[in-house]
């Protein structure tokens, strides 16, 4: 019963418009302050402070401060499972209505981070190539890095090693709402992102989760993932300059 119990609130919670809107906004990773997510929720700052105080006391989020402000963030890689979840099972079982999509809507369908992995279109790509040449094993019972991907993956400079203490899954499937596959998360996934923008091959819209390949990205997906994003090209998706 009070697994149950707390199962509802937790639903209640995220089932609000205005917070669904800011935990949504705080799936790409960072931290924004209780300003930024009211002005994507459209409401006030003080109502945003109310709906975050009790994100925060459910532990679905994390707040710190830093001088006058404070920065909210997503509380754990197990909450942002749990939100993609939801965003996938929306996608795929519950009867979409039609609207028409945008130009921001195709890119974020394209090239996007969920929480600290990569996901989208490139997501699942890397994901390809990397199932493609045996580097790395995903099923729904979950995902493995094999001996060789461990070796490919530490040429390409992630850090493999998780940090003392850390209960973070090392490699596992995502399921991806917009291309229904899966692509790459855990501690792999997020090191993956890690050295592709530390390679500057990708660039983070400041406001959305978008992610945008830059020329050099273009090139050095190509040659280290084998993947072909022609099309992306071609409709302007993966445009990005300095």
């Amino acid at each position: 019963m009070v697994a149950a119990a707390n199962m509802v609130e937790v639903a209640a919670l995220v089932g609000d418009t205005a917070r669904a809107t800011m935990l949504a906004a705080l799936m790409g990773g960072q931290a924004l302050t209780a300003s930024e997510l009211a002005a994507r929720a459209r409401i006030s700052r003080s109502t945003a402070s109310g709906h975050l105080g009790k994100l925060v006391g459910a532990r679905l989020l994390h707040v710190t401060q830093k001088r006058r402000n404070r920065y909210y963030r997503i509380a754990s890689p197990l909450v942002a499972r749990m939100l993609e979840g939801i965003k996938a099972v929306a996608a795929i079982e519950v009867p979409q209505r039609h609207q028409p999509r945008s130009i921001a809507d195709d890119r974020l369908r394209f090239a996007r981070t969920c929480y600290d992995h990569l996901a989208g279109y490139l997501g699942v790509a890397i994901a390809d190539g990397l199932l493609a040449k045996g580097h790395v094993v995903l099923t729904d019972d979950g995902g493995e890095l094999t001996v060789s991907g461990a070796r490919f993956l530490t040429a390409f400079g992630a850090e493999l090693a998780p940090k003392p203490g850390s209960r973070r899954i090392f490699c596992r499937p995502c399921l991806d709402w917009s291309e229904r596959r899966y692509h790459v998360a855990g501690h792999v996934g997020a090191e993956i992102h890690r050295c592709c923008l530390e390679r500057g091959w990708l660039r983070r819209d400041r406001d959305t989760r978008i992610v945008r390949i830059t020329p050099a990205g273009q090139i050095g997906l190509r040659r280290t993932f084998g993947i072909d994003l022609g099309d992306g090209n071609r409709r302007g998706l993966s445009n990005a300059r300095p």
